[in-house]
């Protein structure tokens, strides 16, 4: 039983490797989708369209539900902990984007948190998990500070940023369902865990 969930390290290397050419292939070919795209939409369906407008959002939120049903094998609190304070943090930071307030580097700070997060899911157990909440929190905040810099003028600021947390916790759910099918398949795991960093390094070069 050990050898049949214990792949030889090579071949998860070349899955790895595979899956993170791929990914590379897909955002090069992809260009225009890798940054917030935006929305000149207003309200409840703007806000709803705004995270999938880039590839660094929608991935990052998925990533973040894979490590929800990662960390649901130690406790069904902290799994629910990473995801809500990835939402916490994103309407944290979304008021501040509302506000005005800018960051320096936010588009390199959202390329590193999908690179971080590819990583995270790659190494699936190994390393402490007490931690990830509050990385999710932080990392949550920086897209929202995009999100809400983002949004539209002249519109209602609540509509649009709930239409953002409706569209991510939808996200967080299909990322979930990723993260479940990985368990026992720690080759694919790692495969795709590679795969979404690699476009996290693909957007920090690009940025």
């Amino acid at each position: 039983m050990g050898d049949l969930e214990r792949p030889s390290r090579r071949t998860a290397a070349a899955a790895a490797g595979g899956a993170g050419g791929a990914a590379l292939g897909l955002v090069l070919s992809a260009a225009p989708a890798l940054a917030h795209g935006g929305s000149t939409a207003d309200g409840v369906a703007g806000g709803a369209a705004h995270p999938l407008g880039g590839v660094d959002h929608l991935l990052a939120m998925v990533a973040v539900g894979a490590l929800a049903a990662a960390a649901a094998t130690t406790g069904r609190r902290r799994a629910w902990s990473i995801p809500v304070g990835f939402v916490a943090g994103m309407v944290a930071g979304a008021a501040l984007g509302l506000l005005g307030v800018a960051v320096p580097g936010i588009e390199l700070l959202i390329a590193g948190s999908v690179l971080v997060l590819g990583l995270l899911v790659g190494v699936g157990r190994r390393g402490g998990r007490a931690w990830l909440p509050a990385v999710a929190v932080a990392m949550g905040a920086v897209h929202g500070v995009a999100h809400g810099a983002e949004a539209p003028g002249g519109g209602v600021p609540v509509a649009f940023l709930a239409g953002v947390v409706l569209v991510t916790a939808v996200l967080h759910g299909l990322g979930a369902v990723v993260g479940t099918g990985l368990r026992g398949r720690p080759a694919v795991r790692t495969a795709a865990g590679a795969a979404v960093a690699a476009c996290g390094a693909v957007l920090l070069v690009a940025g």
